[in-house]
């Protein structure tokens, strides 16, 4: 595939001139570099922790972590490479950073991996989980012309939406999760980080006979000032009811206020907007899928908005007896 699509000169080394380094984090996915990217030319001096190890004594295969993030962007940088690949332990999710080290990961890796989906797609669907940024709607929907369907966390659930989109006649090439699970319909419905990493590097070396770097593919991409995730337990054993019924009241909260607005795209949870000028941002609040915890991810497009945000929804669930509040308060330096 990589050979077909990036058609070379030297066609059986399509990757010839491109340093591309991979962190397996001593999972399985080592066999790329030595299986993969060197057959075809790539030079792929600087990779790490290529050899599996179950007790993970460099860091954590996990393209989410941030230990594990900055290991391959001080990697890439110390190489001097056009690529930076990270897989988790099972090569399901990936992630990579770019030549001068900077993560293209969560927003920035379903902005590029949307841009390669659309491709032949023109206006199609991109599936995501819930926490994505405005910033990644307005870069599928008006910069690439597609349109940017956000759903559930889980990424069964994203590639389950996919499959049942494409059954009802809807053109989805693509569901991803900001975790680094990625499922193109063209690769039968897989999460495979492998395929996502593949399909990532066909389009590092295009650009580069163009004497194009990747990144500027998602130049246009609005990164929010500030973002965070607080986890706030639920201490009653009915959880599920009881998150729900704060969701509830969130949701009516925000319909009686004039300065907060319900997303209208929400499937997961409650999305409020804020647009004052010391909070322009969002939150959703939304139940975990399996544990006793209400995940709250607030994105901000101003200095200090998350905090803003932080402090009026936290008014709001003071009257919430059962929710364990003491990572707020921490946050608000309450």
């Amino acid at each position: 595939m990589i050979c077909e699509e990036v058609n070379a000169a030297d066609y059986e080394h399509p990757l010839s001139g491109f340093h591309i380094i991979v962190d397996a984090g001593n999972g399985v996915g080592g066999f790329y570099a030595s299986q993969v990217l060197a057959p075809l030319g790539a030079d792929t001096s600087g990779s790490q922790f290529l050899d599996p190890d179950g007790m993970f004594p460099n860091h954590a295969p996990n393209p989410e972590n941030k230990q594990a993030m900055a290991s391959v962007s001080a990697a890439t940088v110390k190489a001097n490479a056009d690529l930076g690949v990270i897989f988790d332990t099972d090569v399901d999710r990936a992630s990579c950073v770019d030549q001068s080290g900077k993560e293209i990961n969560r927003n920035r890796l379903v902005a590029l991996a949307s841009i390669i989906a659309l491709e032949g797609n023109a206006g199609g669907t991109i599936v995501t989980d819930s926490v994505t940024s405005t910033g990644l709607t307005d870069f599928i929907n008006h910069t690439l012309g597609g349109v940017h369907y956000r759903y559930r966390r889980g990424y069964r659930n994203v590639i389950n939406k996919q499959m049942e989109l494409n059954a009802s006649g809807v053109n989805c090439p693509l569901a991803i999760e900001t975790s680094g699970h990625a499922a193109f319909r063209d690769n039968y419905y897989l999460d495979d980080g492998a395929y996502l990493i593949t399909k990532i590097i066909i389009k590092t070396a295009q650009m580069g006979r163009e004497g194009k770097a990747l990144e500027t593919l998602i130049s246009a991409l609005r990164d929010p000032a500030e973002a965070t995730e607080l986890r706030l337990k639920i201490l009653c054993e009915n959880f599920k009811a009881y998150g729900n019924s704060v969701i509830a009241q969130v949701e009516q909260c925000a319909e009686a206020r004039t300065d907060w607005r319900l997303a209208d795209d929400n499937r997961e949870g409650v999305r409020v907007f804020l647009d004052a000028s010391d909070c322009k941002g969002w939150f959703l609040l939304r139940l975990s899928v399996h544990d006793p915890i209400m995940p709250l991810n607030i994105e901000s497009d101003t200095q200090g908005g998350v905090q803003a945000i932080a402090r009026q929804l936290f008014e709001v669930l003071q009257s919430c007896a059962q929710l364990d509040l003491s990572v707020m308060r921490a946050f608000l330096n309450d």
